[in-house]
Order: C-alpha cells, then sequence, then structure tokens
C-alpha cells in the first residue's frame, strides 16, 4: 500500500557554509537542499521538529508535497546527514519529482513468519540485506517490502527475487542478491561437528621481514 500524501512547508536561505548550517540549527531550523528536474539546487530550511514528523509517518519513501513560498511541488527524502552522537537529522537532501514519475528507491525488507529451521530446528534467522532497490511510480511507493520466511530450514535463504512487489514496480537490485538466511545455533553447530568429525584449526600468520601495515559534504 502506498503512503498517505505528506506536506512541509521550506523557506529559501541565500546563505550556506557551516557557519550558516549551525546558525539554523540553534533557531530550530534544519538546513537542506532541493534538486531535479534540470533546475539549480536550491538551498532551503525546515522547520526541524516539523520535517521529523514527517519522517516518522513514511516520510522516508513517500512523495512529500513541498511548499516553498508561493511555489508548491512534490519531491522525494534522498539523503539525510546526522549528528553521529544524538543521530538527529542535521541536513536533508530532497530531490523533485512528478507524481507519476518513476523512480528508483531502496526500502526496507520486513520478513513475515517464523522460519521453519527456527521453530523446529532452534535455528538462527540472520538478515543480510536490510533493502532492495526497485523501481516504480513515485505516487505509488509502499514503506517497505516483505518478504515470507515461513518455509525456511536450516541453511535455507530468500533472495531478493522472492520479495513480492507491488504492481507497476520491477526489482533492480540483483535477483540472486541474498535477503534472509536460517543458520543452526552455534550449538547445534558443534554438535553436527562433533558427529561428523569435523575439527577446527586456527593458526597466526608469520610475518617476515617487518610489521605488517596497518557522503557531499552538508553545507
Amino acid at each position: 500500500m502506498a503512503n498517505k500524501q505528506l506536506s512541509l512547508t521550506a523557506e529559501t536561505r541565500e546563505k550556506s557554509g557551516t557557519t550558516a548550517a549551525h546558525k539554523l540549527r540553534t533557531t530550530g531550523r534544519l538546513p537542506g537542499v532541493v534538486y531535479g528536474h534540470g533546475t539549480a539546487p536550491e538551498h532551503v530550511s525546515f522547520d526541524a521538529r516539523a520535517f521529523e514528523d514527517v519522517l516518522q509517518h513514511g516520510g522516508r519513501t513517500s512523495l512529500i508535497t513541498l511548499q516553498v513560498g508561493n511555489k508548491s511541488e512534490t519531491a522525494l527524502v534522498r539523503a539525510l546527514q546526522r549528528d553521529p552522537l544524538s543521530r538527529k537529522v542535521i541536513h536533508a537532501d530532497l530531490q523533485r519529482v512528478s507524481a507519476h514519475e518513476s523512480v528508483h528507491a531502496k526500502l526496507p525488507i520486513v520478513t513475515i513468519g517464523v522460519a521453519r529451521g527456527v521453530r523446529e530446528s532452534g535455528g538462527v534467522m540472520d538478515v543480510i540485506s536490510h533493502e532492495i532497490e526497485i523501481e516504480g511510480p513515485a505516487d505509488k511507493l509502499p514503506e517497505r517490502l516483505e518478504v515470507d520466511v515461513t518455509e525456511l530450514g536450516i541453511h535455507e535463504n530468500a533472495v531478493a527475487s522472492d520479495v513480492v512487489l507491488p504492481a507497476g514496480f520491477k526489482l533492480v537490485t540483483p535477483p540472486d542478491t541474498t535477503v534472509v538466511v536460517i543458520e543452526a545455533s552455534k550449538t547445534a553447530q558443534a554438535v553436527e561437528d562433533a558427529a561428523t568429525g569435523v575439527t577446527l584449526e586456527t593458526t597466526e600468520p608469520e610475518v617476515i621481514g617487518g610489521k605488517p601495515e596497518a557522503p557531499v559534504a552538508a553545507s
């Protein structure tokens, strides 16, 4: 199911650079850039709380109606820069897209069900790819993609082509990309190895002749 329509108001900003961006943040504004459709990148700012609210309601993958002055356009969030400590968004890049324009998007993967190898054999599910890339109409992008793992046994896996896509979308990620794999637990694997006589041997490498050698900036 596609996300509901979201809206966001932006203001143009004349000054760019680290100092100007920091000053904006102290006033509760979030610096950003809007680009695309053959026009020059436009430096803007958003109310930081309003932007976070849009993200919380699916704005990471949904089409957003962007109001800049008396101009209204639609856009997708393409990149977020976060503070390494607080994880708050400190800069955002948005791309202009029309409602029915075909776009590429990376969407999160959600597993459905409990794998047979987990529920019957005590295995462990390992998610290898947390997102895959698809192509389709911008106004129909779902919030997430689902893959059913119910029938996966030990040492079995699901690949990108196993993910069911909405109508009108096609897979961009290579279809044989591993998404989820079910492995034996460490205890079960140790028992299996002991039963088959498998032993592991590790050695330290010998070093001869000396010691071993040890995204666009936001504005």
